[in-house]
């Protein structure tokens, strides 16, 4: 308990602070003054000083570092030499308030390299003597053969052996739709198996797995990334030295040692230490109403700075589903409607993503059904559907049946994903799906230009589909077939230059370049809880329409950060003009100084009446 109130801790440092308010009213009117002992303010100088006199004494012994909290202890000790107590408690009691509204803006610490950790596998099936043992995933050695049931998480990075499947790695690329894979074919570790049963071959360890080495990244990115400092801080050795010099020449050229105290009590910067984090609070609040999370302060000062946004695509730009963007007949028997009701049949009981979107497409309104139901896997489905045979599935699939292709128009629907549907052993039309542009995306892409930042898109689907989105967006920069790992290249290359760069993503794949953009934004709603932990900042409802306000709103607190400093120097050089002329006593003086703390507080308040058009 002891330790949490002199580190400051933000439960500690409240109650101390509530308490510290009642003693130093009390102590202004006067009440206890002649019934007890000491001076009631003492309670506050004790409560809020005594951590402030700890940290600056560790500053200058241990860390080698002169920070604000000298020159405020310096403040104290003079006005307690000069039993000048409500003074210094009302100095101590400043510097705890604007302590507390750091606290509170600086957001709770990233959890997504733990959330990582979490959704890696910790046991895998190895096939050893014919049987399948289940051991954990660090004994897995290169070579050996392993089993992945349906629904289950790929253990290691390795290839297939036996069975063919469709494996979801959106938490790995950032496709929306799952990739059919056959024998021979690469899996990796952390993508999910989505029906099926296969065997494979690891050809990596755990250690070299590609979840673990986006963790490890994500713990380097992590690491470069430093926290906000206050100007106060920032500045603390000249103020020292100013405001020392300050109260030594008053001493010298008036010869009072109480207009001296006077000058250090008003020249500690208790209004300059409220200007940062009462403004950054005041535009977090307003952020939240319009449902954007800003995590920290320091979020907000590298969210006003950025000029480049890197969209992903699936998720972000995009729905993040398949849809059915085209049904097309190639028969005169069959309309394009008949088309997609008899695809939606025949996928009823499909739960491949692409027949439950095309049933999702066609909803059943009758009492009609398949029969026979088979499904191929990573292939199509075959089955009796009002009399008919019905295939519905890849090219392959189609050709492999003796199905001809050749009367079937091409899709209407470029970088769409085409399903062909025949019947009876003739093709009958084409089905394209693709997952669709959100609806606020280019009004989003048009806005954040106007802002004077420019957008570009980075995806791991295919730079077929990667063109079309982009282009419909109105983006012109894209980055397709990129894994995670060049994804964060990429950002880095950009990250920290003239045109600071935030990376705008929803899914794991997304986790490293969020952490080494200037400034990550995830998508809350639909977004993994690895992309939202390692964000900057999230839009809850995912309304992308929100992102020009966001970055306007930062750029306004930035502004008033700066107002607020330049009033409250000003504030306080008056303040120590009047001290040295002996205007202000130190009581008077500390009421003075309250001027710029009200001052810096009443105009970050006014953040909170912007309003999103």
């Amino acid at each position: 308990m002891l330790n949490r109130w002199l580190e400051n801790e933000p439960k500690e440092t409240l109650v101390c602070a509530a308490v510290s308010a009642v003693a130093l009213v009390l102590s202004l009117t006067g009440v206890g003054r002649k019934s007890l002992p000491v001076d009631i303010a003492w309670i506050a100088i004790c409560l809020c000083g005594i951590p402030i006199l700890v940290g600056a004494i560790k500053g200058v012994l241990l860390e080698h570092d002169i920070k604000a909290d000298l020159l405020v202890s310096l403040a104290l000790i003079a006005s307690v030499a000069t039993r000048e107590y409500f003074a210094a408690g009302e100095v101590a009691l400043i510097m705890q308030i604007g302590s507390l509204l750091e606290d509170y803006t600086s957001g709770k610490a990233r959890a997504g390299i733990e959330k990582l950790l979490r959704i890696r596998p910790q046991t895998a099936r190895v096939l050893r003597g014919g049987e399948a043992a289940e051991v954990p995933v660090e004994q897995v050695q290169v070579g050996d053969v392993l089993r992945v049931l349906a629904g289950e998480t790929v253990p290691v990075d390795g290839t297939i052996l036996e069975g063919e499947t469709a494996i979801d790695q959106s938490v790995m690329t950032g496709e929306s739709i799952p990739v059919d894979k056959v024998p021979g074919d690469a899996v990796r570790s952390g993508t999910l198996n989505q029906f099926g049963t296969f065997t494979m071959r690891a050809d990596a360890v755990s250690a070299d797995s590609s979840l673990q080495r986006m963790v490890r990244l994500a713990e380097e990115a992590e690491a470069n990334k430093a926290p906000i400092v206050t100007a106060a801080d920032r500045w603390a050795t000249w103020l020292v030295v100013i405001a020392l010099s300050c109260a030594v020449l008053t001493w010298i050229f008036t010869g009072q040692f109480l207009r001296a105290v006077t000058v250090l009590v008003v020249f500690c910067p208790c209004a300059f230490i409220l200007a940062t984090p009462t403004a950054v609070l005041a535009g977090i609040g307003n952020a939240a109403k319009y449902g954007i999370i800003v995590r920290s302060g320091d979020a907000l000062e590298r969210l006003a700075r950025i000029r480049r946004v890197a969209f992903d695509k699936t998720g972000t730009l995009t729905c993040g589903k398949p849809q059915v963007t085209a049904a097309v007949s190639a028969s005169a028997r069959f309309s394009d409607a008949d088309v997609l009701r008899i695809a939606a049949l025949a996928e009823e009981r499909s739960e491949h993503p692409l027949g439950k979107a095309i049933c999702a497409a066609c909803p059943r309104s009758d009492g009609a059904g398949a029969e026979g139901f088979r499904v191929v896997a990573g292939q199509g489905v075959s089955a009796v559907v009002e009399g008919a045979a019905v295939l519905v599935g890849k090219a392959e699939f189609m050709r492999a049946q003796g199905i001809d292709l050749g009367a079937c128009p091409p899709a209407p629907d470029e970088g769409a994903t085409v399903v062909y549907v025949a019947a009876d052993g003739a093709a009958i039309g084409l089905i394209a799906l693709r997952d669709t542009l959100r609806p606020d995306a280019k009004a989003t892409v048009e806005a954040l230009r106007a802002e004077g930042i420019t957008p570009m898109l980075l995806t791991g689907d295919n730079a077929q589909a990667a063109a079309a989105i982009a282009s419909e967006a109105g983006i012109s920069e894209v980055h397709a077939d990129v894994l995670p790992e060049d994804k964060m290249r990429i950002i880095r290359e950009r990250a920290g230059g003239a045109e600071p760069v935030c990376m705008i993503g929803d899914g794991v794949n997304d986790a490293l370049a969020l952490t080494s953009a200037d400034a990550g934004i995830a998508m809350g709603g639909i977004g993994s809880d690895i992309a939202v932990e390692a964000a900057d900042a999230v839009l809850v409802s995912d309304e992308l329409r929100r992102l020009p306000y966001l970055f306007r709103l930062m750029r306004k607190v930035m502004n008033k950060v700066r107002v607020n400093i330049i009033a409250s120097l000003v504030i306080n050089l008056t303040a120590v003009v009047l001290s040295a002329l002996g205007v202000l006593s130190p009581v008077t003086g500390a009421l003075w100084h309250n001027c710029g703390s009200v001052f810096v507080v009443v105009n970050a308040a006014l953040l909170l009446r912007l309003k999103d058009d």
